[in-house]
């Protein structure tokens, strides 16, 4: 698929358009990566993305694939080298189980501690160690995917970077050696994985945005 052309629509600061980069980079796809400005989408995000009208949008000679998860399935099925899903039925059964309950278990309650303080705050964190203890269950070694990154590795791998900047923020250790010793392993050798760490989004910038971020969702919640 030498002439293929493919195009990402993404935003630097989005775990999901980073995910999607990583399948292509660990995949070795060329493509055009646009950064949208999601304040004034442009018309070819709106076009390619017609129903939700958000990033990423992977477009492949033409055809938009929308949903992140969704695209780095249609990555891997629609380029055979460097798989990224384990190629055992239950295996692979086992790789998105353990993605759609950190999406639905961790996303949250790490947004919850994000903006909580003094009681609450401790509250909050208990209940977001107590999601990774779970979470540690479906590491496989190094990786949830052995001994290489596979498909729970990239979908999940924005945990470590944004979760180290929440700790940073908040002022509270998340994840440490004493209570989650394996995903705190797992922090550090995902950040270590060369091809990620080249499209994480630049660290500063990331932090100023998180900061600012916080500030508006603690002020909205203490007009409410």
């Amino acid at each position: 698929m030498a002439n293929d052309e493919v195009k990402l629509f993404g935003y630097w600061a989005s775990p999901y358009a980073v995910r999607v980069e990583w399948a292509l980079k660990i995949k070795g796809i060329e493509y055009e990566y646009i950064d949208e400005d999601l304040m004034n989408k442009s018309p070819m995000l709106l076009q390619y993305n017609p129903v939700h009208k958000k990033i990423p949008v992977l477009v492949h000679n033409g055809k938009p694939v929308t949903e992140s998860l969704v695209i780095i399935e249609y990555i891997d099925e629609t380029w055979k080298q460097n798989p990224i899903f384990p190629e055992d039925p239950y295996e692979k059964a086992q790789a998105r189980f353990w993605v759609k309950f950190a999406d639905e278990k961790y996303q949250p309650s790490i947004l919850n501690a994000f903006v909580k303080e003094g009681e609450e705050l401790e509250k909050a964190t208990k209940e977001t160690q107590a999601i990774l203890k779970t979470l540690e269950t479906g590491l496989k070694g190094k990786f949830f995917g052995g001994e290489k990154i596979g498909f729970t590795d990239i979908a999940l791998g924005w945990i470590p970077f944004w979760t180290r900047m929440a700790e940073e923020i908040i002022g509270v250790k998340l994840v440490d050696k004493e209570n989650v010793p394996l995903i705190n392993a797992w922090f550090e050798d995902v950040l270590d994985v060369e091809i990620l760490k080249e499209i994480l989004p630049p660290r500063d910038k990331m932090l100023a945005k998180m900061k600012t971020y916080r500030e508006s969702l603690v002020s909205a919640a203490a007009t409410t």
